[in-house]
């Protein structure tokens, strides 16, 4: 099996943006206007579809799902800090610098496997 295309990575990247929309917006959806509920599933449909177009295009599951994770945790926490102004501890921060850290040596692991 070949390693992930430049293209599976961009598919990826964009996949991670639009979860985190969704994600963001499903927050707005709870304490504003309803309508940010046809955002969470359009946002989470799009991200599904990127999700399968960067393992069609030879990105190993593992590593997708893991970049997807960890990437999604520390944007959806630094944008939730920032537009809802809700927490973000030292604490946190930390737990966030070790996902991404696990992170990197799965795909290190997958490189070398």
């Amino acid at each position: 099996m070949t390693g992930p295309t430049a293209l599976a990575w961009v598919f990826l990247a964009f996949a991670v943006v639009l979860e985190v929309g969704g994600t963001l917006s499903l927050r707005a959806a709870t304490h504003a206007s309803r309508w940010w509920y046809l955002s969470v599933g359009l946002f989470y449909a799009g991200a599904f579809v990127l999700l399968t177009l960067a393992l069609a295009h030879s990105m190993p599951l593992g590593i997708a799902y893991g970049v997807w994770a960890a990437t999604g945790v520390a944007l959806t926490a630094v944008l939730s800090r920032l537009i809802f102004k809700e927490p973000l501890t030292l604490m946190m921060t930390i737990g966030i610098v070790m996902i991404c850290g696990g992170v990197l040596l799965i795909e290190q692991g997958a490189a070398h496997g």
